[in-house]
């Protein structure tokens, strides 16, 4: 091969075929990756591929192969850690098989189903072969779940909210149901485990900071933690907030603080959080009214964010698999495509594919002072 390209013209496929000397049909087998051409062949084509700046037309290989490699993916919650990570996690799972994502935002995960609507209308236009929705609020579950769409469909979401999966999953047809998946993290089993070793470190009355009830990550930990104390037999008091962030479970801290030292009634001795940002707050509060972290109170929270472990104590906390959310969920898309094996998981309840979590053990959590 020689000669350096002069013009300014994008070069074809078919000056492609013409330097490496072979069909162009063959060099189309070997931008769309097909196993039915030999290793020379392959290495020859993309030397001239290289030599000419030649860049496939993604519209042509639609047409070609009635699929455009891209995934509408339609994401909630993006200003907090879980939701972007595992986006992350799906855009470098799909480039890794050669799809394309076009993404939307959902600043506050909420949205009525026309406006949920449109944003599918807008993919369609596109030409997405599939979508994925990462819905971690109840209008967002139900929003993707009754979007007239005809490609498969994976959400991302926690098994329970005001509307069980099982109930959303009744609202389509059983050849919809068929191309419709979802997975999410077993934060169910999350804080099964909580409550299992808050007890072994011998605390029975617990305070619990709940996240907002309209997301579905709130709701399944509640519902979790509730069953868990009642079974374990576990005096639980719910402080019920209205946001993930730290600045509020600080000002209700304080209050529960302010209201046991005018009451002088006995105090937990462990605050369990529904997420990493509420426990940042409780421990503020804590630390500002003298309160000892673990000796005096504990405190455990959810999500494992960056830097729990230099917190003052290093933060118990649950870590959620949201880099493997990512890539299970790109998986479905491609099992549902037709391109990839079913997905084997090891846990499955309430009709969704679910992650192990793992809880980790911090300086933050200790026995339980019952003198």
């Amino acid at each position: 091969m020689s000669g350096k390209r002069t013009s300014s013209k994008r070069p074809s496929m078919f000056e492609v075929a013409k330097l490496a000397g072979v069909s162009h049909q063959t060099v189309s087998r070997v931008i769309n990756h097909s196993p039915d051409v030999s290793a020379k062949t392959r290495e020859k084509v993309q030397r001239a591929i290289d030599e000419l700046g030649y860049l496939p037309s993604n519209s042509a290989r639609a047409l070609a192969s009635s699929r455009s490699r891209t995934i509408g993916l339609i994401a909630g919650g993006n200003r907090f850690y879980g939701p972007v990570s595992t986006m992350a996690s799906i855009e470098e799972a799909a480039r890794r098989h050669g799809l394309f994502t076009s993404v939307m935002l959902l600043q506050g995960a909420a949205c009525t189903q026309e406006e949920f609507n449109g944003m599918c209308r807008t993919f369609e236009e596109q030409n997405v072969d599939a979508f994925i929705v990462n819905a971690p609020t109840d209008m967002m579950f139900e929003a993707a779940l009754r979007a007239p769409v005809r490609q498969p469909r994976v959400l991302i979401t926690s098994t329970h909210g005001a509307m069980s999966v099982a109930e959303g999953l009744r609202m389509l047809s059983s050849a919809k149901r068929q191309t419709v998946s979802i997975v999410g993290n077993d934060q169910w089993g999350g804080m099964e485990s909580v409550a299992q070793v808050v007890t072994e470190y011998g605390h029975k009355n617990v305070l619990y900071f709940a996240g907002p009830r309209d997301w579905r990550d709130a709701m399944t930990r509640l519902l979790a933690w509730n069953r868990s104390c009642a079974d374990l037999g576990v005096n639980s008091v719910t402080v019920q907030c209205a946001s993930w962030d730290a600045g509020e479970a600080y000002r209700r801290m304080n209050h529960v603080l302010e209201n046991i030292g005018r009451t002088g009634v006995r105090p937990p001795s462990c605050v369990v959080c529904a997420n990493d940002n509420m426990a940042v707050g409780v421990m503020r509060a804590l630390h500002e009214h003298g309160v000892r972290i673990p000796q005096d109170m504990s405190v455990v929270g959810f999500d494992d964010l960056a830097a729990m472990d230099n917190m003052t104590p290093p933060l118990s906390t649950v870590h959620p698999n949201f880099d493997d959310l990512g890539t299970v969920a790109m998986r479905e898309v491609l099992y549902l495509l037709g391109e990839g094996k079913e997905n084997a998981f090891a846990i499955s309840n309430h009709g969704v594919g679910l992650i192990p979590c793992e809880f980790i053990r911090r300086r933050s959590l200790g026995p339980a002072n019952i003198a």
